[in-house]
């Protein structure tokens, strides 16, 4: 695994804050988030570049190729997937129109010089660039392609990574949950259509995020990327590297719907395909780490759906109130929190969890509890009626 957000680089940094119940939300800085704004989100800070990185590869890297980079490099190293032949490894990047800031920012400054547009635009523009910039820097050989789910993008995506190992397209395979790089355009959108927050905590950041709270008023925006290494345990095996977590089983369902309004009947269809998919009962699951976004309507429907499917005695509690809404990268780095929980047998609070829209589920709040986590489930949905669940097990 390799992760990267505003409260820490790197899994031990991560995993650190995580269980202090640590979060960095303020007005957002980033050159081309703001026009006559205060949107409120959570920015990655100054980050530490992998060794032999070379000027020339950075000054053609967007902001989420470098995040790319510092986690794939991560993921890579604790994988020793030096080791494994180039051919035989995978990419599926998870997310689609990833670079909007940069795209916002050079249309700007180009507006009236048009002639003297930089020709690599011809290759940012387009979501291969980010497997293109990738595969090149790591010599991956193997399968490359982008997943777009929205916010379902990074669980989509290590979806997509199990299905090619099993397919043995390839010996290993990299789920990258990938940043996306929102411009003060898509800030706006998300703020027009009801999605983003947040109006009544403007003056108070650190207030603003909180999922499944009577008060919230829409998600918050965090900067955030994850890699996860999916390998079939034969392979790790062999390799003898051990594995973090054992993938037991996913289910996807579609709403059948464009709009963004959440459906009951699509998230406890994914549950159900998923808990089939793994053979386990629901009460066997004893932590789930939910989509949690903050939204005024898809916080609820998602408690009414693990109430209607049997998991109301699992632990829960909620990344995004620590690290914000990764959108195309939530998935992905909501699965990492939970392997690292796993690992520290530990579970980390809650923020801003003061009034739980429904008072019958196990809440991890303010402080973090001891835990042992055996079987955990995991939840994203995204823009399009899409809805993901993977199924998770301790590896022994």
């Amino acid at each position: 695994m390799g992760v990267i957000s505003a409260i820490g680089q790197g899994k031990v940094e991560f995993a650190s804050a995580l269980l202090d119940g640590r979060s960095a939300f303020k007005v957002m800085q980033r050159p081309g988030r703001q026009q006559d704004s205060a949107y409120i989100g959570a920015e990655i800070g100054q980050m530490v570049l992998p060794a032999g990185v070379t000027r020339q590869t950075l000054r053609a890297a967007s902001l989420s190729a470098q995040v790319a980079l510092v986690v794939m490099q991560e993921a890579w190293s604790e994988a020793q997937l030096s080791e494994v032949d180039p051919c035989r490894i995978g990419l599926i990047v998870g997310g689609s129109n990833l670079q909007q800031r940069e795209l916002a920012q050079i249309h700007e400054e180009y507006r009236h010089r048009s002639i003297f547009l930089r020709p690599t635009y011809a290759l940012s523009f387009m979501d291969s660039d980010l497997c293109g910039f990738c595969t090149a820097q790591f010599g991956i050989r193997g399968l490359a392609y982008t997943v777009g789910g929205a916010s379902a993008s990074g669980q989509l995506a290590i979806i997509q990574a199990a299905q090619a190992v099993l397919t043995n397209q390839v010996d290993v395979c990299i789920a990258l949950g990938a940043m996306m790089d929102l411009s003060h355009w898509e800030c706006g959108a998300l703020r027009a259509i009801g999605a983003m927050g947040s109006d009544r905590y403007a003056n108070d950041p650190g207030l603003a995020c909180r999922p499944f709270d009577r008060d919230h008023d829409g998600f918050i925006f965090g900067e955030a990327c994850g890699a996860v290494v999916i390998e079939s345990l034969d392979s790790s095996r062999r390799r003898k590297v051990t594995p973090s977590m054992a993938l037991s089983g996913w289910g996807m369902a579609m709403d059948g719907n464009r709009n963004p309004d959440p459906s009951l009947a699509g998230e406890m269809q994914a549950i159900q395909n998923a808990l089939h998919a793994s053979g386990w009962r629901p009460d066997q699951i004893d932590y789930v780490n939910p989509h949690g976004t903050g939204s005024n309507s898809g916080d609820e429907t998602e408690l009414k759906a693990l109430h209607a499917c049997g998991l109301t005695g699992a632990h829960l509690n909620a990344t995004k109130s620590l690290v914000g809404h990764g959108l195309s990268a939530a998935g992905t780095v909501e699965v990492i929190a939970t392997v690292l929980q796993s690992k520290a047998g530990r579970l980390h609070p809650s923020r801003n969890l003061e009034h739980p829209i429904d008072a019958t589920h196990n809440w991890v709040k303010s402080q973090p509890i001891d835990h042992r986590i055996e079987k955990a489930l995991t939840l994203s949905m995204g823009f399009g009626g899409i809805n993901t669940a993977l199924c998770w097990q301790r590896p022994d």
